[in-house]
């Protein structure tokens, strides 16, 4: 894996996020490890008063505490919102049968609309959770969990949020808890994926960054060529959530000035 220097990445993340607003952030906290360390990253750059959590469930469980764990230690205003009644009267309105990837992306949507109000009435913007692993294999829902203002941790591969969140005091608990989006009771972000973040970053490393073969790669890994094969697979059906909408051109429809 890339051999970054960590303590100078959380400088110029703080940094960013300092230019990029002087009014304050909301972020949805899911008591996930990209959350909170957005979270803490947020409130190292613009104080605890400039940072709003919103945690959204949809079931209570485990991630309800967690996120409020770190709300908790951060000292920042947070707000649960339970969304169930919402993404009921959504299911009762459209009368039509969502499985359950369909309803997991109705929530995910769900999660922006609600950001983004909040966002607008304080005048604040919406700081995004989402890292490179997810963002360049697909993870994440198109205009949902994707949907926001700036992504602090956009160009930092999972394993790497992990390292940060270590050295910035995020709670040992929720950095060694398995990655879930946490659209369904039992989903884990790995089983999804169909591989390990470990070996999905040093794929995506070689294979995105470097530009390596297949080939190379597995050779270099000591893996199956179709494990590499899996990952490219990932990346390419996913290339549309990482564009804005696009249309036919008419430049050569044009005549004159």
């Amino acid at each position: 894996m890339r051999a970054l220097n960590y303590n100078a990445a959380i400088d110029r993340i703080v940094q960013f996020i300092r230019e990029k607003t002087s009014s304050g952030v909301v972020i949805g906290i899911s008591g996930g490890v990209d959350s909170a360390t957005t979270a803490y990253l947020a409130v190292k750059a613009l104080g605890k008063d400039k940072v709003l959590g919103l945690i959204m469930p949809y079931y209570e469980n485990q991630d309800v505490e967690d996120a409020k764990l770190v709300a908790k230690s951060l000292g920042i205003e947070y707000k649960i919102i339970n969304i169930r009644s919402i993404i009921d009267a959504f299911r009762d309105s459209l009368n039509i049968d969502l499985d359950k990837k369909s309803l997991g992306n109705v929530m995910a949507r769900t999660r922006m609309i609600i950001l983004y109000a909040h966002a607008n009435s304080l005048g604040r913007i919406v700081l995004g959770t989402s890292n490179k692993s997810e963002f360049l294999t697909g993870y994440f829902t198109k205009w949902g969990d994707g949907a926001s203002d700036y992504a602090p941790l956009i160009n930092l591969y999972k394993t790497e949020v992990w390292e940060i969140a270590k050295r910035i005091g995020v709670p040992e608990r929720i950095v060694k808890k398995k990655p879930s989006a946490g659209l369904w009771e039992g989903q884990t972000d790995e089983e999804e994926l169909g591989i390990s973040y470990k070996l999905l970053d040093e794929i995506l490393w070689r294979l995105v960054d470097l530009k390596m073969s297949k080939e190379e790669i597995a050779n270099e890994l000591g893996i199956p060529v179709e494990r590499v094969e899996h990952v490219e697979k990932l990346v390419k059906g996913s290339e549309h959530k990482r564009r804005l909408p696009q249309g036919p051109s008419f430049e050569d429809l044009i005549s004159g000035p």
